[in-house]
């Protein structure tokens, strides 16, 4: 009888659209899911014969390119899980070291931050939970992505207060911030060529892209509103696209923002920009 190592050998390859170590770690997580499976069982027989239907059926919803994500419903970040839907971006790497980022440079207790453009809440909802005695509130333009967000709060155990906003022709309705954060809609339409499918074709193109003819509106915006909205002091926290961040560093210095930095992530990519106001 065959191992799950063979298993895995096998049914990697029918994943070509991924990498074979990547394809590898989406079915260990599609096995410890509907199996229980753990990695250290690589070399135990494994009787496919025996698999549940459902397996099966997500295996063929990976195969179209489907982000392993979206079939479980729930993706990992900054060492929780979250719950995703199709009106949600999928959380990512990046965005959990802009969240490490806040945190170590605001020790202060009693902070009251907004998070523009929320999706699944991970962001305030890792900063409500990993920071002291936070006032914490988000928005979003999507009803469907504030409900997943509310839920993840709610699984949580802890309190954000979410709500609906348009942030190109509202303003949410809090001021005295100490933190303003946002990762914001940042591929211009005419990088969609450069991107994966299972990208393309899954998740939220809202919470993905912007025109090519102004592809800094939102960083626009937030940053003006942000003048408004933040206290004297306080710090605008941006996710950007690594291709403008000189741009994004401009548009902030010419609002009048001290203290502007560009930050690399992990992957020597220009990632985050922060202000002071």
């Amino acid at each position: 009888m065959p191992t799950y190592q063979d298993v895995f050998s096998s049914w990697a390859t029918k994943l070509s659209i991924y990498e074979k170590q990547e394809a590898e770690s989406i079915l260990s997580w599609l096995f410890e899911h509907h199996l229980g499976w753990k990695r250290t069982e690589i070399l135990n027989e494994a009787d496919e014969s025996s698999f549940p239907p459902k397996l099966f059926e997500d295996f063929e919803r990976l195969k179209t390119g489907e982000p392993i994500q979206y079939i479980m419903g729930k993706g990992p970040f900054y060492g929780r899980e979250f719950f995703v839907s199709s009106a949600t971006l999928i959380p990512r790497n990046e965005t959990e070291e802009l969240v490490h980022l806040i945190i170590k440079e605001n020790p202060k207790a009693g902070l009251k931050i907004l998070d523009i453009g929320t999706g699944t809440g991970c962001i305030p909802i890792s900063l409500a939970l990993e920071m002291r005695n936070l006032e914490v509130f988000a928005v979003d333009i999507s009803d469907e992505a504030l409900e997943i967000a509310a839920q993840n709060a709610e699984a949580l155990g802890t309190k954000v207060t979410f709500s609906n906003c348009d942030i190109l022709t509202e303003t949410p309705e809090v001021s005295e911030l100490d933190i303003l954060v946002s990762n914001p809609p940042y591929i211009p339409e005419l990088e969609k060529s450069e991107m994966h499918r299972n990208v393309l074709d899954f998740e939220p193109e809202l919470a993905l892209f912007v025109s090519n003819a102004d592809p800094l509106i939102f960083y626009r915006v937030i940053a003006e509103k942000g003048k408004q909205l933040l206290k004297s002091g306080g710090k605008l926290y941006f996710e950007i696209n690594e291709k403008y961040g000189k741009e994004v560093a401009d548009l902030m210095q010419n609002l009048g923002y001290s203290e502007v930095q560009v930050l690399k992530d992990l992957n020597g990519k220009e990632r985050i920009a922060i202000g002071r106001r």
